[in-house]
């Protein structure tokens, strides 16, 4: 089940990477994926298999401004360097980065889900937190909210899960941790 359910999610991510590099005026950055498996889940040695350890373009690479913020420096994106600690609704957490003021920038934002998910560093595994901690110390290893809304029902928005970099609905009244972003389209 697990293995099915990562499955499923690595076939989605590379789906909304591809529409991500599509709809994004940036660089795609690397997933941080360095392992390559076969169809039992095996770890197996990457070259020729055109998985993403195979393909280490655009790696992960950032920043850290000292006024806390660090700056993405392969999507252009400023990010707050801690998140808000406290858990807030979904309501909360875009209010939250709208009311933001660090680095003498005030033009703060709840991130979409696919900037949200160029943090996620799949090559961190599970527990987590899937995002460099160097860059962001005391991360959570859970659901952070994105600005992006449910298509299908309104009570719900998308998240991901720095746990293991999954990504799914969550219904906008639960509590979720937030990371505000800046800058990009």
């Amino acid at each position: 089940m697990i293995r099915q359910r990562r499955f499923m999610f690595f076939a989605g991510a590379l789906l909304i990477f591809c529409n991500y590099a599509l709809s994004y005026a940036g660089t795609l950055p690397a997933t941080g994926q360095r392992k390559c498996y076969n169809a039992k889940g095996n770890v197996i040695a990457c070259a020729g298999t055109g998985q993403d350890g195979a393909h280490i373009v655009n790696p992960k690479s950032y920043t850290d401004n000292g006024d806390g913020t660090v700056t993405d420096n392969v999507t252009g994106l400023m990010w707050q360097k801690q998140d808000a600690g406290n858990k807030r609704t979904w309501v909360e957490a875009g209010a939250y980065c709208t009311n933001l003021s660090i680095g003498e920038h005030t033009d703060w934002r709840l991130p979409t889900k696919k900037k949200l998910m160029s943090l996620v560093d799949y090559g961190i595994p599970y527990p987590g937190p899937t995002i460099n901690p160097t860059y962001f110390p005391n991360a959570h290893a859970s659901a952070y909210w994105s600005s992006t809304a449910g298509a299908d029902h309104a009570g719900y928005a998308w998240v991901v899960y720095f746990d293991d970099g999954y990504v799914g609905y969550a219904g906008k009244s639960i509590n979720g941790y937030v990371r505000c972003v800046r800058g990009g389209k």
